[in-house]
């Protein structure tokens, strides 16, 4: 089924929004800000937790505008995501709000792109 042009639209700028913000959100863990420092620190797993994370969301914001991978860039962004909530409410505390929202927007993108997912696909008529 086809998308309407203000769906495409909405879709897009769900894209460029969710895409500056885990680049908002990943570059500052990359480069070693004094705050995310503390925060990975809290978690007691390592600051390589934190490159990784800072990577997925970078890595996962550049997926978003891929064709053919997007589904791929909000599917980990998404399962990201999940980490965060369940990080806020069990681990460091503070709002899980930000990330739910960010869930919510990944979520959706995912799901608009469902169709380049192999699973579903006949394919046995490929072959």
């Amino acid at each position: 089924m086809e998308r309407s042009k203000l769906m495409n639209y909405g879709l897009w700028a769900l894209k460029i929004l969710a895409g500056l913000a885990f680049i908002a959100a990943g570059v500052p863990k990359l480069i070693g800000q004094e705050m995310m420092v503390e925060m990975f620190g809290q978690l007691g797993l390592g600051q390589w937790f934190r490159y990784v994370t800072g990577a997925i969301e970078v890595g996962g914001a550049a997926l978003l505008f891929v064709p053919r991978a997007q589904v791929y860039g909000a599917l980990l962004l998404t399962a990201t995501m999940v980490g965060a909530v369940i990080t806020h409410l069990f681990v460091i505390g503070g709002s899980p709000v930000p990330a739910l929202v960010l869930l919510a927007m990944v979520a959706v993108i995912a799901w608009a792109h469902r169709g380049d997912l192999p699973l579903g696909r006949d394919t046995a008529a490929a072959t």
